[in-house]
């Protein structure tokens, strides 16, 4: 897995500001389609302050768990970069 998580971090360095991907996505980007959950843990433990975490939302369009303060602290970082 470690592999993996590190392609996930690598993916989630290279999402602009201002805009998102969806776990899917970014599990896709990263070699394992199907893998969104596995992002999900990987971003959950992510404390990496060059991984934007923040930036990595769910495919229904709602924003998902932060876990650097929650939704509301994810929704307030998306808002002063533009992306939603």
């Amino acid at each position: 897995m470690k592999d993996f998580a590190d392609n996930v971090r690598s993916v989630v360095r290279q999402i602009p500001k201002g805009q998102t991907a969806t776990y899917g996505t970014v599990a896709a980007m990263a070699g394992k389609p199907g893998a969104a959950r596995a992002v999900g843990t990987i971003m959950k433990n992510n404390f990496d302050p060059t991984v934007p975490c923040h930036r990595v939302i769910r495919s229904d369009g709602k924003i998902g768990e932060y876990n650097r303060g929650g939704p509301e602290a994810k929704r307030k970082l998306l808002e002063s970069e533009g992306a939603i």
